[in-house]
């Protein structure tokens, strides 16, 4: 662990796999760590999963009070005006994070993206404009930022990328609507979405998606 990551390690050997996994507005790395168990991994999949801090900045929705978050969430409409300089700061901060586990001898190919909300937003950004090819993209109650730039920035690395979107319908913050959007605008775009949608889930992670979480990452690290 250090001042900016969570570092765990799973599996019964050396880690082959990577998974950045970023939380979202106004938590920290640990928000996801304890998922990590619930996946009931098998013990030869050996993955180290990294839970980056966001940094400390005021969010003007929430009247400038000072928080974890990858970007500003300049209204309460967050798929409308976006704080552009801000998305494409925390994108540099993840593609440094990407190369870092590439220098210490991960493949691009073997290492996933993924994140809630906020940090979903971010994944989506920079995953697919990512010129070396990626494992996939989990994207968890969350939306397509800066969606109009996408099809000029989008990577040929990257176009066949395994993309999971899940969202759950009841969701008050990140509104399906934004979610069906996203979905919709990737596919436009020829991106493979893995769908999933579940009842009178919140803004959460639920049991369910858990379990499809695990078998996507058994996926896309072993198919």
């Amino acid at each position: 662990m250090t001042d900016t990551t969570i570092v765990l390690n799973t599996g019964s050997s050396e880690a082959e796999y990577c998974v950045i996994w970023l939380h979202g507005l106004g938590a920290d790395g640990n928000d996801f760590v304890p998922i990590v168990n619930e996946l009931n991994l098998p013990a030869n999949l050996n993955i180290r999963f990294i839970f980056p801090h966001a940094p400390m900045i005021p969010v003007t929705i929430n009247n400038g009070y000072v928080m974890r978050a990858w970007y500003d969430i300049l209204e309460m409409d967050i798929g409308s005006r976006q704080d552009e300089s801000g998305i494409r700061n925390s994108e540099q901060f993840l593609q440094h994070l990407i190369n870092e586990q590439i220098s210490q001898g991960f493949p691009s190919e073997k290492i996933a993206l993924a994140g809630f909300s906020q940090g979903g937003a971010v994944i989506l950004q920079t995953g697919l404009r990512l010129d070396q090819p990626l494992a996939g993209l989990m994207a968890l109650s969350t939306y397509l930022p800066l969606a109009a730039t996408l099809e000029h920035e989008k990577s040929d690395e990257n176009a066949k990328v395994p993309i999971f979107i899940g969202h759950g319908d009841s969701d008050p913050v990140v509104k399906p609507e934004l979610a069906y959007l996203t979905r919709s605008r990737l596919e436009q775009l020829g991106y493979t979405v893995e769908w999933h949608e579940y009842r009178f889930m919140q803004h959460s992670v639920s049991a369910e998606e858990i379990n499809h979480i695990s078998a996507w990452l058994q996926r896309v690290f072993t198919d």
